[in-house]
């Protein structure tokens, strides 16, 4: 009856992840990208380039070894934009060709060019030369990703202003970089340069930023911030920005300061790359950022044989549980159960120092008026911190006084988003403090900060 039991719009984690999943259960599945290659705004433009980028930099750089050799300490004394650009080819080449391999490996047929619905099981697909054919499918996906979000009144021009998918194809290094945006991709982009010692000055509208992450740690992040010269402009919004002499960006602010920089990345926001969709004709609608509305345990839309998942669905917005909503997309709609998702996952921040937090934050315990306590760890008093040269960093862990169990682990600092994963598992296993007070951990590890955080807890918690 159909040509495909499923077409998948878009080739990032959610995509892929669906088309795999129902790949393996028998299904014909066709992908469609819009793009040159495989792999969605998360290979080319987004997750993958800011992580590598943020690797070169600190192996370049020698960001690692400054705890030893102080700041002056360089591997690469003229670092240029082209010096990044190497590895980062290289690493987009390896991941589109293991997604090819997947791909072929498990019969998912793909085609390239731009989709539209013309009806809510029929898919038009023109390719980059023009040529239009149509396809039909039992059920679809929708996993098209987001796009910056581009005000009108932000000068773009690929020199000196860019948004936060043209920053990984930089001409040059700046000496000096503003970032209007102080979300996960803003603070990332910010801290990667400021390791590579240009002067960043870091513009939020909002008096805070992450404010999803434990607030304690984000006092931690902010000093951290400001030791390195990070110059912070928050509650003050953006009201121009204009091009000067060599184009160089202008920032005035409500509160009357100027900001003046040789280049400017806008990262606050993006939006559902669904305007081309035709969404209407599959009696589908999107909200005023371009983003589809999902039955959160189902991920269909409002058509029920149509899902949608990954950034086109609004928030948390990460690779991890997108990769996860896709395969449950796929599921649901070929009548599979797929286990229930545990109730905590981790959220990872790749900036210098990365952060990375799982559970309740001290905030959230505070409202639901749970008796806690919370242990603290430096890294600066492991053993691995000591031979590493770190002088930041920290574990924070917080657990319930009555059930003893653990509630919330969050940390800021190297290694911090593999870190988490330990106390991911104790968290979802429903582990209390005595795990980390009887169990050993190899030494001398970074992980070690579990059992002194957990200790130091110990001892502030009430003893029978």
């Amino acid at each position: 009856m159909y040509d495909f039991d499923m077409i998948v719009i878009g080739s990032g984690p959610s995509g892929r992840r669906a088309a795999v999943q129902s790949a393996k259960i028998g299904k014909s599945v066709l992908v469609v990208e819009k793009g040159r290659r495989v792999g969605g705004v998360s290979v080319h433009t987004g997750t993958i380039p800011s992580k590598t980028l943020r690797e070169t930099v600190l192996n370049l750089s020698g960001w690692r070894e400054r705890g030893f050799y102080g700041r002056g300490y360089r591997v690469k004394q003229d670092i240029a934009a082209a010096d990044l650009m190497i590895r980062l080819h290289k690493t987009l080449d390896h991941e589109v060709e293991v997604l090819e391999h997947q791909f072929s490996r498990n019969g998912v047929k793909t085609a390239r060019g731009e989709a539209r619905f013309l009806d809510p099981h029929t898919i038009e697909i023109t390719s980059e030369a023009g040529e239009v054919h149509s396809v039909t499918a039992a059920h679809v996906l929708i996993a098209c990703g987001t796009r910056p979000f581009r005000p009108e009144y932000v000068p773009f021009n690929g020199m000196t202003v860019f948004d936060s998918d043209e920053i990984v194809d930089l001409p040059r290094l700046p000496r000096s970089l503003a970032v209007i945006g102080a979300g996960v991709i803003g603070v990332e982009y910010a801290t990667i340069f400021s390791a590579l010692d240009v002067a960043v000055t870091l513009i939020e509208p909002r008096a805070t930023f992450l404010d999803f992450i434990d607030k304690e740690l984000i006092e931690e992040f902010v000093h951290e911030l400001r030791d390195r010269n990070v110059g912070l402009r928050l509650g003050s919004a953006v009201t121009s920005i204009e091009l000067g002499p060599d184009e160089r960006p202008v920032c005035k602010l409500a509160d009357g300061r100027t900001v003046q920089s040789d280049m400017l990345l806008f990262a606050a926001g993006r939006v559902g790359a669904t305007d081309r969709l035709n969404l209407g004709a599959a009696g589908l609608s999107v909200d005023h950022r371009g983003r589809v509305t999902v039955e959160p345990k189902t991920l269909q839309t409002a058509v029920p044989h149509i899902y949608a998942a990954g950034d086109v669905i609004g928030f948390p917005s990460l690779a991890s549980t997108s990769m996860e909503q896709g395969r449950l997309a796929a599921c649901h709609a070929f009548g599979l159960e797929p286990p229930p998702p545990p109730e905590f996952f981790p959220y990872g921040i790749y900036a210098v120092p990365e952060i990375s937090t799982v559970g309740m934050s001290e905030e959230e315990v505070r409202r639901r008026e749970i008796p806690y306590e919370c242990g603290i760890a430096r890294f600066r008093e492991t053993s691995r911190g000591h031979i590493m040269g770190l002088n930041n960093g920290m574990m924070k862990m917080l657990f319930s006084t009555k059930s003893r169990r653990l509630l919330g682990v969050h940390i800021v600092g190297e290694g911090a988003t593999e870190l988490i994963h330990i106390g991911q598992a104790v968290l979802n296993l429903k582990g209390t403090i005595d795990y980390f007070i009887e169990n050993t951990f190899n030494y001398p590890t970074l992980a070690e900060a579990y059992k002194i955080a957990g200790l130091d807890a110990w001892n502030r918690m009430p003893k029978e």
